[in-house]
């Protein structure tokens, strides 16, 4: 769908490559420009997650886009972005407020020449402000944005949540906005700078919290640390005999039927809040009796909201998850046999799938080159002189 469009993506660690990632598996031809050492993600992974040799958290998020690695300091290298650029659609960068601008890579500078540009800046906190210098990085933005501090029960620590998602929501909302201004530049001719951050992104996740906050709502979280700060009991997890259960949004009449025990009866409707300590405590300890598959199955008869908690070996031997084809298997050249996260949305019944492995660097310098209209003797030339390199 996004056939002939192209980007340029300067981006790094897992916002900006993610938000290239959605767009090149739409279609979009990412030309992704790298230092000569290579992008971070090359030389990182969180766990040491490394398939012969290969960065783990490189191939989760570099997959249908092309490398490019240009020396940014190199004047001749500068004069190939700016050739680049100008032929491009957008462009998408994740580094600090400033360092573009520094580069002669900004955005007011690079419209003279190419009006059309959409250009989409990725950063921590936004492009300007008292924070625009800090570095933006998940669980960071999860503390400051009080994610972290809403999780977890009352006597225990604020917990942040076990995964990127503060990342990976601030590509989307990145990649989001590239798209509304593709669309609006058909009707204007012109392009726009887009911004996302992820203080942003991760106030964004708490839509239904924080408006609740803001109008005077003050949740607490629970003594229990089994319900949300912001919804009555039953709302959460459970420990059952041999592992644990979720339980969301049900009635304490329901309750008293599924669990046979007449004390949910005497609980008011409007009670199921100020009274979700007691409410937590009952359910708790009839659900230690019996095991998950015995509670499942029942709340299933009754009709009760409930999930078991999976574990990621859980997860992916899930029926539903694997009738959703959510994971994409490739052989990488170097890697192996690689298994990662396929795009989420169907399109007319169809998921996009991998036209383009995750890169070497600068596997495909010669080939944009050669595009942009240089000579095979320019070519060598650029790349002998420190300029490109592949």
């Amino acid at each position: 769908m996004l056939s002939g469009i192209k980007i340029v993506s300067f981006t790094h660690f897992l916002q900006g490559p993610s938000a290239t990632q959605i767009l090149a598996d739409l279609g979009a031809d990412v030309v992704k420009v790298e230092p000569p050492q290579g992008a971070f993600e090359r030389g990182w992974s969180g766990p040491d997650a490394y398939v012969e040799g290969v960065s783990v958290f490189f191939l989760l998020g570099n997959r249908n886009v092309r490398s490019m690695a240009v020396d940014l300091k190199n004047e001749d290298g500068k004069a190939v972005l700016r050739r680049l650029i100008d032929g491009a659609d957008v462009l998408i960068e994740s580094f600090r407020p400033g360092v573009m601008d520094r580069l002669g890579l900004g955005y007011e500078e690079l419209r003279r020449t190419n009006p059309r540009l959409v250009y989409c800046s990725l950063s921590g906190y936004g492009s300007d402000g008292p924070y625009k210098d800090r570095p933006g990085q998940d669980v960071l933005i999860q503390s400051l944005s009080g994610l972290a501090s809403a999780t977890g029960s009352a006597s225990g620590p604020p917990t942040p949540v076990g995964a990127s998602l503060v990342d990976q929501h601030g590509a989307v909302l990145g990649a989001l906005g590239i798209l509304a201004a593709l669309h609006g530049r058909e009707r204007t001719g012109e392009g726009t700078r887009v911004e996302s951050n992820l203080l942003n992104a991760a106030l964004d996740l708490q839509i239904e919290p924080l408006s609740y906050h803001l109008n005077g709502f003050r949740g607490q979280r629970s003594a229990s640390g089994i319900s949300s700060p912001f919804y009555k009991a039953p709302y959460g997890v459970f420990a059952t005999a041999d592992g644990h259960l979720t339980i969301s949004l049900t009635s304490t009449d329901a309750l008293s039927k599924v669990l046979e025990e007449p004390w949910f009866r005497g609980v008011e409707p409007d009670a199921e809040y100020a009274m979700r300590e007691e409410i937590n405590a009952r359910i708790a300890e009839l659900l230690s009796r019996k095991t998950t598959r015995y509670w499942t199955e029942r709340f299933a008869e009754f009709g009760i909201w409930h999930a078991p908690v999976n574990s990621y070996d859980d997860v992916m031997a899930d029926p539903q998850v694997c009738h959703n084809e959510t994971f994409l298997s490739f052989d990488h050249p170097s890697a192996g046999p690689v298994q990662v996260l396929a795009h989420p949305i169907r399109y007319g019944g169809q998921r996009p799938g991998i036209r383009r492995l995750p890169p070497a660097l600068g596997e495909h310098t010669g080939e944009v080159l050669a595009e942009l209209g240089y000579a095979a003797g320019e070519i060598a030339r650029l790349m002998e002189g420190g300029a490109v390199h592949g």
